[in-house]
């Protein structure tokens, strides 16, 4: 098995300007378009292709983009990784989602990002923002804070699950079990809908660039209404 590409540095590869208008990572709630710049080394993956036989096709070309040099025997497996997962992420209501394959050193690594969008809370006082941190911190899925990003505010969520990995990819029966670090977002919108945003990764060796490298995303998100016009979710502290 050939070894995985290196990472680039932190700088050569976290996106630092906005979500241009046509930027391909896109998903969009009614009357309101979520745009992101995602760094070229994640792939997006085909959720939402109808035709199997295309759907085949853009699997065997992420595999060989994420691979680039990888024996065909390795980027099939990784083909087959990536479709067995296409089912949990369409359960899990994923408008886009998108792997990334790498090295840090010697130790190989990787981590998916996914996008869906949910109805927002029920809230004392419009407080969305406040509803969402309130249930996260009940359900006690990890470290959460209010955050405030370039397009409004937004609620953050680190911490970690047990994710099963399908016995079709392993030796055991049962499939194994694998510890998986993650970050989500929460960004409420006007129309009543939040943006659920998450980056996850099996691969601890990873877990410093990728968090940086998600930081950098979701802080690239930007609103635009319908129409195009930019979009700014007012802060609580000063929407009237």
């Amino acid at each position: 098995m050939s070894t995985p590409t290196e990472l680039p540095t932190r700088l050569e590869f976290i996106p630092m300007q906005a979500a241009p208008v046509d930027a391909e990572a896109t998903v969009r709630s009614d009357t309101i378009h979520i745009r992101w710049v995602m760094p070229e080394i994640f792939q997006d993956i085909p959720l939402h292709e109808e035709d199997e036989d295309e759907t085949v096709r853009l699997l065997e070309e992420l595999a060989q983009r994420a691979l680039p040099g990888a024996e065909p025997e390795d980027q099939l497996k990784l083909a087959i990784f990536v479709a067995l997962g296409i089912d949990d992420l369409l359960a899990g209501r994923a408008e886009y989602a998108a792997l990334c394959v790498g090295a840090v050193g010697a130790d190989p690594c990787t981590a998916t990002v996914f996008t869906t969008l949910v109805d927002s809370p029920d809230a004392e006082d419009d407080d969305v923002i406040a509803a969402i941190s309130s249930s996260l911190r009940r359900e006690g899925l990890g470290e959460v804070a209010e955050i405030q990003l370039p397009c409004g505010p937004a609620v953050s969520c680190v911490g970690s699950r047990e994710d099963k990995v399908s016995s079709d990819l392993t030796e055991s029966p049962d499939g194994l079990t694998l510890p998986t670090s993650f970050i989500r977002v929460y960004l409420p919108l006007p129309n009543l809908t939040t943006v659920v945003m998450e980056m996850s990764t099996p691969t601890p060796v990873g877990w410093d660039t990728f968090s940086t490298i998600f930081g950098n995303v979701v802080s690239s998100i930007r609103l635009f209404t319908s129409d195009g016009a930019p979009l700014i979710v007012p802060d609580r502290d000063t929407d009237a």
